[in-house]
C-alpha cells in the first residue's frame, strides 16, 4: 500500500510541473502579443505626431510687412484665410493683403510669418511697436478687433463710411448680408464731446447701421455699448 501512494504522489508532481510549464509559455506567449501591439500603438503615435507637425507648417503662411499693410505669399493657405474666415482682401497675383490688426492677430495665433524685405521674422511685440509707430491708436483699435474675433464675429476696417470698424453678425462673411454694427474703439480714459458722439450716431444712422462703442481699459479688456435713436 505505501509504494501505491508514493508513486501516486510522484505522478501528480509531474501532472503539476507540466501545467506549470504550459501557463509559462502561455504567458510568455502573451507577452510577445503585448510587446508587439504596444510596438505598433507608438508607431501609430509617432506617425500622426509626424502629419500633425507637417500639416501644422503647411498652415503657417510667409508674408510680408509694407508699413501700413501685409501681403502674404500667393498660396492656397493664404486664399484660405480670406475664403474661409474672411481674412484680408485677395489681390490680382492671388496674393492676401491683410490689415495691420488682422496681420497681428493672426501673428499672435501662429498662423502667420511675417518679416520685412532680406530681414529675419518679426515677433509680436516689434509688429506692436511697427503699428503704433503707423496708427499711435493702434493698440485700442487691435483690443477690440482681437475681442470681437475671439468672440466668433468677423471685423473689417471701414474707413469708407467713416469709422474704424464693421461688425458682421455670427455665420455672416461679407458679400452675403451687410454688416450689422460700425464700432468706435475708446480708451476709458478718453473724453467724447457731445458734437464727436452725435457724428458718429449720424455716421451709423447714415448707413442703416447700429452703432456700438467698444470701451478698452488698460488691460486690453473690452466693454460694449450699443447707442440706439430713439424718438420721443
Amino acid at each position: 500500500m505505501l509504494r501505491i501512494i508514493m508513486a501516486k504522489k510522484k505522478t501528480t508532481k509531474k501532472t503539476t510541473k507540466k501545467k506549470t510549464t504550459k501557463k509559462k509559455s502561455a504567458k510568455e506567449k502573451e507577452a510577445k502579443v503585448d510587446e508587439k501591439v504596444e510596438e505598433k500603438r507608438k508607431e501609430e503615435k509617432e506617425e500622426k505626431a509626424k502629419e500633425k507637425t507637417k500639416e501644422k507648417k503647411k498652415e503657417i503662411i510667409k508674408a510680408i510687412l509694407a508699413r501700413e499693410r501685409v501681403i502674404t505669399e500667393s498660396t492656397d493657405e493664404a486664399r484660405n484665410l480670406f475664403n474661409k474666415s474672411a481674412y484680408g482682401q485677395v489681390l490680382e497675383d492671388g496674393r492676401v493683403q491683410l490689415s495691420l490688426p488682422e496681420a497681428l492677430y493672426l501673428l499672435e495665433k501662429g498662423k502667420l510669418h511675417i518679416s520685412e524685405t532680406k530681414k529675419k521674422a518679426i515677433t509680436a511685440e516689434d509688429f506692436l511697436k511697427k503699428a503704433r509707430k503707423v496708427e499711435p491708436n493702434f493698440w485700442i483699435r487691435y483690443s477690440v478687433f482681437r475681442d470681437m474675433r475671439n468672440r466668433g464675429y468677423i471685423i473689417k476696417t471701414a474707413l469708407k463710411f467713416g469709422a474704424d470698424f464693421r461688425v458682421y453678425d455670427r455665420g455672416i462673411k461679407p458679400g452675403e448680408d451687410h454688416a450689422r454694427w460700425i464700432i468706435f474703439p475708446v480708451h476709458e480714459g478718453e473724453t467724447l464731446t457731445w458734437y464727436e458722439f452725435a457724428a458718429k450716431n449720424r455716421v451709423a444712422h447714415s448707413t442703416k447701421k447700429r452703432l456700438m462703442m467698444g470701451i478698452v481699459d488698460d488691460e486690453g479688456d473690452v466693454t460694449y455699448y450699443e447707442i440706439k435713436w430713439m424718438r420721443p
